[in-house]
């Protein structure tokens, strides 16, 4: 320890006896009578401005900065109130008698002030857990500051220090690293948003382009933003090398698959072999694809369903791609009629049911063939195009519904299998009898 035991408990004697005298004086219980008149009268005051403040009507009439200041004043209006009220009290005190009898009411009101500065800067981020650790790190800064003690605090948390390698960690090296880390990571975000909405509305950029200069765009920041945030608290990146071995030997072993992921996510979004937008299938699965991550992506089904596949397995199996090169999809349907019917007429019948289709493409006419001669009937193959394979199914229904109709129309019927049983000898296991009429 930098710090020697006998500084540490000077420090805290120091305290103690300075907290003490404050608080067998008088005029101490004076102020914080006041004090705590001032916090029920601004509880009270809280609750009857939010409940005659109308914030919809009064936002519509202002402008966008005077309204977001208004909207944060509302929202601590009881520590407005209390800030003005204690403000009040040590004017009055500081004019009646002298000044240090009306410190503590000056120390509450400016701990206040600093509280509502607080609250209206962190009011511009989204994340409510990052607003309440800035405004409650700040704020408890802010109060240090205030009591005169930040000094020592910062020397305090600056004498416990671990050596390791060349890397002196003390819990306030620590700190300011986490603070810094923070406010890089935050502005990594807004950057990195910003870039990712200008590429998107680029529209001479294939989909998969956008996400793989999102996704890099992303890490650089991010390991930019590291980088400086490490090094402005004096952290020699070079120190860290002793723990690059324990990485490596953890990526070997606990983050294959992660690892696998992440790659295998920069290679599809490389070869553009599947991009956002693209109807696929994966197994038993069909759908498109709606999302591309680092360590998957995301195939809404069309039923309320999203198939959430590794991008590993993107790379390892056999993925069908249903609009890879070619949104134009061939529409196959087999079907049968007995022996009765013309095979040719059939096949008529069925093109121009096919063609009727509005769907059906008009530069690329159906085709009909004869497959085979099978022993419950004739078998045909149908086939035409459409432009998209959305709806394929659908479109498969309403030309087999209209073939349907269209061969009630000829006479022409449907196949299905008879079985006719022969006895030959014997007697019938059910004895019969047949009444002849009189």
């Amino acid at each position: 320890m930098d710090m020697d035991l006998k500084d540490f408990m000077e420090f805290v004697q120091t305290t103690a006896r300075s907290v003490g005298a404050e608080i067998s004086s008088p005029w101490f219980y004076l102020q914080f009578g006041l004090i705590l008149a001032a916090a029920g009268i601004a509880y009270a005051a809280e609750a009857a401005i939010r409940s005659r403040v109308d914030m919809t009507s009064l936002a519509m009439r202002l402008p966008l900065p005077l309204r977001h200041f208004i909207r944060v004043m509302v929202a601590s209006a009881s520590t407005a109130v209390f800030t003005l009220l204690v403000i009040v009290s040590r004017v009055v005190m500081y004019h009646a008698t002298w000044p240090s009898r009306s410190y503590l009411l000056m120390v509450a009101a400016k701990l206040g002030f600093a509280w509502l500065v607080i609250r209206l800067v962190t009011s511009v981020l989204r994340n409510a857990f990052i607003v309440r650790l800035v405004s409650i790190t700040a704020w408890f800064v802010a109060a240090l500051s205030i009591v005169g003690q930040l000094d020592a605090t910062v020397e305090l948390l600056d004498s416990f220090a671990i050596v390791l390698g060349g890397l002196r960690l003390t819990p306030l090296l620590v700190l300011k690293a986490g603070a810094l880390l923070l406010i890089a990571l935050w502005l990594t975000n807004i950057a990195s948003n910003f870039a990712e909405s200008r590429i998107n509305s680029t529209t001479d950029l294939t989909p998969s382009v956008q996400v793989l200069l999102v996704k890099i765009i992303r890490i650089g920041l991010l390991t930019v933003a590291v980088v400086i945030a490490l090094g402005a608290v004096g952290i020699d990146l070079s120190a860290l090398a002793v723990f690059s071995g324990a990485v490596g030997v953890g990526i070997g072993i606990g983050l294959q698959k992660i690892v696998a992921n992440f790659i295998s996510g920069i290679i599809l979004l490389a070869d553009k072999s599947v991009k956002p937008g693209d109807l696929v299938t994966i197994g038993d699965n069909t759908g498109r694809i709606s999302a591309m991550k680092t360590r998957y992506i995301s195939v809404a089904a069309g039923d309320g369903r999203e198939f959430l596949v590794p991008n590993e397995d993107l790379v390892t199996q056999k993925v069908v791609n249903w609009t890879y090169t070619d949104k134009n999809t061939l529409v196959k349907i087999a079907f049968g009629t007995n022996y009765d019917a013309d095979p040719r007429l059939v096949c008529t019948l069925a093109a121009e049911t096919a063609a009727a289709h509005p769907r059906a493409q008009k530069g690329k006419p159906p085709t009909c063939i004869l497959n085979e001669f099978a022993e419950a009937g004739m078998k045909f193959s149908l086939t035409f195009w459409i432009a998209d394979p959305d709806g394929m199914d659908k479109v498969k229904s309403d030309v087999m519904l209209e073939l349907w109709d269209a061969f009630k129309r000829e006479g022409i019927r449907v196949p299905y299998p008879v079985r006719e049983i022969r006895i030959r000898g014997g007697v019938l296991p059910v004895e019969t009898t047949v009444e002849v009429p009189n």
